[in-house]
């Protein structure tokens, strides 16, 4: 057993190369993912005023931050259509169109930057309903499970035709990898990549997201019958086997800061690539947290990112991914 004086603990702390060396836990540029918000125009970009530092780009805007992404060693992007009002419906039916945001963003990138960049794809209604919730709603105002998984996988191939690399169904309906799995198995694309949002929260943290993708205006009532309780704990590892045994390739926890004891339960109980997602609540609490001069923001920021890792994540998804590589490229 150690004891004092023969182990000092602070003699590996004392110098920066030391630490350096000793350091546990180590972040780099390729353990980021950058959501990126896609909208409509040309040569557009629209500051997502709750986001600051983040904005709504147009197809080409995208592609430029596609490139960028390369420059910086960021491995993959994440798309996110803020769809016009006039091409939303009741059933979200613009998610099926081949010439929509999503497809028109994924196609764009792939023209751009060929295969030097994944391309991650949000599978959700959320962004084409006109009631903001995930999946088709029945009369009384549910969530119907079934019959939204059909149109899930109609959108899911509508992407994977599109280009995309990795298909990430965020919506939290039963069944819905399984679904998904098959159908891109049937339709030949045996190398696209799920990756499940397993243990997604109904979470307060969410609201700069829905006003990037407008539906934050339009969302009636909540999403509690679908997304996570984040009393829950047993009940996300639940849904990550699932996930597995339905085909997901990797999973995902959101949001991140607060259930990082979620992260480290699912990593080690199965031993799979765990993703996390710093949602847009705790991005802006990091931006207004600087602003209000608590604490310098790359630190903060630094200081959660290793966090996540620590906690066995694979990943980050960040809205702050392109800061963070500047800062680890040094």
């Amino acid at each position: 057993m150690r004891s004092y004086p023969n182990s000092r603990l602070r003699r590996s702390r004392a110098t920066s190369w030391s630490r350096a060396m000793h350091r546990e836990t180590v972040l780099t540029s390729a353990d980021l993912i950058w959501p990126l918000f896609v909208t409509g125009g040309k040569g557009v970009e629209d500051p997502v005023t709750s986001l600051p530092g983040v904005s709504r780009w147009s197809v080409d805007g995208i592609a430029s931050r596609a490139k960028e992404a390369v420059e910086l060693g960021i491995p993959c992007i994440a798309l996110f259509p803020n769809t016009q009002a006039d091409l939303r419906s009741e059933t979200g039916e613009e998610a099926l169109n081949p010439d929509n945001l999503m497809c028109r963003a994924i196609k764009a990138i792939r023209d751009a930057c060929g295969d030097t960049i994944g391309i991650l794809t949000d599978v959700a209604l959320d962004p084409y309903t006109t009631h903001g919730q995930d999946g088709l709603v029945n009369d009384a105002g549910y969530v119907v499970n079934d019959d939204t998984v059909a149109v899930l996988v109609d959108q899911a191939l509508n992407q994977a035709e599109a280009g995309a690399d990795i298909i990430a169904p965020s919506d939290m309906m039963d069944g819905r990898v399984k679904a998904i799995r098959m159908a891109l198995e049937m339709g030949g694309h045996h190398n696209i990549q799920i990756m499940s949002y397993a243990a997604k929260y109904a979470s307060a943290f969410y609201g700069p997201f829905r006003d990037a993708v407008g539906s934050s205006g339009v969302l009636k009532g909540d999403k509690k019958t679908y997304q996570m309780d984040p009393a829950n704990a047993s009940e996300a590892l639940a849904e990550v086997a699932l996930d597995i045994a339905e085909g997901a390739d990797s999973v995902m926890v959101k949001p991140g800061l607060a259930y990082l004891d979620i992260i480290w339960r699912v990593k080690e109980r199965f031993e799979v690539p765990v993703f996390a997602y710093q949602v847009s609540g705790e991005y802006a609490l990091i931006e207004a947290g600087a602003a209000a001069g608590v604490a310098d923001r790359d630190a903060l920021l630094m200081e959660k990112l290793v966090g996540f890792k620590r906690a066995g994540c694979s990943g980050v998804l960040t809205y702050h991914a392109p800061v963070a590589a500047r800062i680890l490229n040094g």
